[in-house]
């Protein structure tokens, strides 16, 4: 799935502490303030993303779900070895939060492991939608963890997402079926790495923590997959590799998104990823989203828009009480 921008705001605004100096080489790229270039990125990753997620419920039906997160995690791991070579100009193993490190790992592996359990029983938009409450599990989080003050309206935009969670799920309907948490499980497992990622900032590269998130996955999945293991066609481990490659690329292109526009920006284009996985659904599986799932997935994106707009807002306050300009404004 894609990391909803909304989510990742509220995570740029937390406070944390100064990193020590390093030299200059190792130093993350300048940000760029070219929206255009980040939304045309942005769009680009829920692209990758969504065909990664279809292709994903297409495999569902010959593999267990811990088999085809097995090979999403070894495709990413294999393409992170260059990171992992001592000697490597690339080399970045080296970390001062080797526990926190393996956790955030741990918890990604969750959100997609569980995320793909749900596509094997949920129609795609149903599952992409609910999927994308991330955002206000995030919110929750970063007042135990983060130690942030939430207000009255971010709190007034989580009970409106969870309510169009609600209408996505039907609890006690005949339409209710029990794999839709698994979707809620893993946005929660997306938050938490989201979270991590944040008491990271500052002080870890993202290709450190890229590094160590699929050695984990990998590790965990290898001592699990064999327990529920089928053998998979050529056919099956091509799409296997198709996940992992796409997936990979969509979480980099929306890493790139972010050095040239504000998270506020991307956000309403991050939900047209809910358009493709609709298009696909439809022309791979006959899945047509049902009127709740419209309209549930209305309330949450405007949840998350919602919340991206309000961090916009603090954010502008802040940079005025500092004396400073704010970006994209």
């Amino acid at each position: 799935m894609t990391p909803p921008p909304a989510a990742v705001a509220r995570l740029d605004s937390a406070p944390v502490s100064l990193p020590k100096k390093e030299p200059a080489a190792r130093r993350a790229p300048a940000r760029a303030d070219r929206p255009f270039k980040g939304l045309a990125l942005i769009l680009s990753s829920t692209v990758f993303l969504g065909v990664s997620d279809v292709t994903a419920k297409y495999l569902s039906a010959t593999l267990p779900s811990v088999e085809i997160a097995w090979l999403r995690f070894l495709v990413f791991a294999l393409i992170m070895v260059p990171a992992m070579v001592p000697g490597s100009p690339l080399f970045a193993l080296k970390t001062s939060h080797f526990g926190l490190q393996l956790m955030r790992g741990a918890a990604l592996l969750g959100s997609s492991l569980f995320f793909i359990s749900g596509l094997r029983y949920l129609p795609i938009a149903e599952a992409s939608a609910t999927g994308f409450v991330s955002p206000l599990f995030v919110t929750a989080l970063s007042i135990i963890f983060l130690s942030e003050k939430v207000g009255v309206r971010r709190w007034l935009a989580t009970a409106i997402g969870l309510f169009g969670v609600l209408i996505i799920l039907r609890p006690g309907s005949s339409a209710f079926h029990p794999a839709a948490f698994f979707p809620i499980v893993s946005a929660l497992a997306w938050a938490s790495t989201l979270i991590m990622t944040r008491m990271m900032s500052g002080k870890e590269h993202a290709i450190t923590i890229m590094t160590y998130s699929s050695i984990a996955g990998v590790a965990i999945l290898s001592a699990l997959v064999p327990f529920t293991w089928v053998t998979p066609s050529w056919h099956d481990i091509m799409l296997g590799v198709l996940i992992g490659v796409f997936s990979t690329a969509g979480q980099w292109i929306v890493v790139l998104a972010f050095r040239y526009a504000d998270a506020s920006v991307l956000a309403p284009f991050s939900y047209t990823q809910l358009v493709w996985v609709s298009i696909l659904g439809f022309m791979i599986f006959g899945e047509l989203p049902d009127v709740w799932t419209v309209v549930g997935a209305a309330f949450i994106v405007g949840s998350g828009l919602y919340t991206a707009h309000r961090e916009r807002v603090r954010q502008s306050q802040l940079l005025e009480a500092a004396g400073e300009a704010s970006p994209n404004a």
